[in-house]
Parts: structure tokens; sequence; C-alpha cells
């Protein structure tokens, strides 16, 4: 986290352009760009802002936002209901709709059911997540009208409603990571189904599904879960894409809002906690591997 820190830090006031002109604006004089720089405290040298931010950082204090005036962890917080939403639901459809076909592909392999779960795997892969939300949008929101277009309703106030505003862009978000799921678990299942214990499942008399579901999938499900654990990490990622297009008041669109407004204290605070959620989603990666397979221990 630290290096994080310091590398986001760098990097945001290395970006060229003037804070106090993107904030006032074209018609702003010389005078008045220098003034509210040296407000902010941007006049200062670079390393000794870093010190500030980091002693502020040790204490929990991640700044105050320049565009909108208020604590940085006050607006992240006011952003992370959809966000949270939108990754949680993208994450389930890719696992729904990745995991199956992974299963259905292992099992028939080399059989059309194998050539068409390969052939939707590739084809999730290949398509941009922003362009499947577009043929969305054009497609349910403004042929069919069955969803709303744009937009986010609070879960407090309708969770029907917050519901329709995230399914299509959890299934744009979601649709590529399923892809990589349903590759993934192939992969694997088809390695655990050559092995001898399996086949002996098979002539000891145990039913197909009894043994796919309870023996083999246990072991082939350890490298899955890894892929699941970077799935939630570029769920996040894709977020800023998908919060644009479907104009959803989240995490990710704060992001863009904020590279276009120089709003340093915001853009390093989002960074530090994708990098957080990124850290635990691994710790939890690393515990269901002991769970999963029993001879993996940490010591």
């Amino acid at each position: 986290m630290l290096v994080v820190a310091s590398v986001i830090f760098l990097v945001t006031n290395l970006i060229p352009g003037s804070v106090g002109a993107v904030m006032l604006g074209q018609e702003a004089t010389a005078e008045d760009i220098k003034a509210l720089d040296h407000e902010l405290g941007l006049d200062q040298p670079v390393p000794k802002r870093f010190l500030t931010w980091i002693s502020r950082l040790t204490r929990g204090d991640l700044g105050v936002s320049l565009y909108h005036g208020e604590p940085v962890a006050r607006t992240l917080i006011s952003r992370m209901e959809p966000t949270v939403l939108l990754t949680l639901l993208a994450t389930s459809i890719a696992i729904a709709i990745g995991l199956p076909l992974g299963i259905i592909a292992a099992v028939n392999h080399r059989s059309s059911l194998d050539l068409g779960a390969l052939v939707t795997s590739l084809i999730g892969i290949s398509i941009p997540n922003f362009w499947l939300g577009l043929n969305l949008i054009l497609l349910f929101g403004l042929y069919l009208n069955w969803l709303p277009t744009a937009g986010y309703a609070s879960v407090r106030e309708d969770p029907l409603l917050t519901l329709q505003h995230l399914i299509m862009p959890a299934i744009a978000l979601g649709f590529s990571q399923a892809a990589l799921i349903a590759r993934m678990s192939r992969a694997n299942l088809l390695e655990v189904l050559r092995t001898d214990y399996v086949r002996t499942a098979h002539a000891k008399g145990l039913s197909a599904p009894r043994v796919i579901l309870k023996h083999a999938m246990r072991n082939a499900m350890v490298p899955t879960v890894s892929v699941i654990g970077v799935i939630v990490t570029l769920s996040l990622g894709g977020a800023v894409i998908t919060e644009t297009v479907f104009a959803i008041p989240g995490v990710g669109r704060l992001m863009v809002e904020s590279v276009f407004r120089r709003d340093f204290p915001v853009i390093q605070g989002l960074v530090l906690m994708l990098a957080a959620v990124v850290a635990l989603a691994n710790l939890f990666v690393d515990i269901l591997y002991a769970y999963l397979n029993p001879q993996i221990r940490y010591d």
C-alpha cells in the first residue's frame, strides 16, 4: 500500500496542467490561478506535499476534495453503493454463466457442446464491455423499452428498480469475465477428469454427476478460484468504463470526473481504496485454497 501510495502521488502530481486553471475556467487570470494554487498548497515542492500527505494518511485522513470541498472519505462512501452492487452482480453473473459452461464443455469434450462453449467464450473475451453495453441499451432500453437506459436508484428506496438499472451494466461487465471462467474451469476439469481417482470413482459405480460435482470439481476449482479473485479486480477496473456508459454515479465514474477536474486527493484516495480491495480479494482467495484443498497449508 505504501508503494501504491507513493506511485499514485507522483503520477498525479506529474500530470501537466494547473489545477487552478481547470477549476477557475478559461477566463481566469494568471493572478487568480496563482492565488488559488497557493490557497490549496499546490505551489509547494512535491516532496513536501508528499510527506504531508503520507503523514495524514497514517492517521486515516485522505484529504479534502479540491472540487467538492468535502473530505475524500465522505465522497468515496457516497459513491460506493452503486459500484459495490455492480461488481457483486457482475461477478455473480460471470460465475453463474462461466462455471456451468466450462463444466458442460469439459464433460462433453470434443463434441458440438464443447465447440459451442469455446466459441461463446471466444466471443465473450473479444467483445469490449462498452460496445456490449451500448448494444444492450439500444436493444432493451430503446427498441424493447424493458429497462432504463441510464442512471441509478438507491437500493434503500426501491431494490427492484436498483436491479433494473444494474442488470444491463452487470451483463456488459460480467459477460467477458464469464468467458474467462469458462475457459479456465474447462481446462482444469479436463485435467482432473483424466486422473486415476476419477476413473476409480466411475469404476466403483458412482453416478457421473456425483463424480464430477463432488470429487472432480473440488480439485478443479482451486485454480479457478484464483481467476475469480482476479475477476473481482477486473470488474472494479471495468466499472470505470461501464459506469460512464450507463451514467451510474459510482466510484468508476467519479474516477473519470476527478481526472478531468484534476482532483488529485480523490484520485489518490480511489486508487488506494481499489488497491486495498485487491489485497483483500487475494487474501480471501488464499483462505479458500486451504478449504478446497486440505493439502494446502500456510505455515
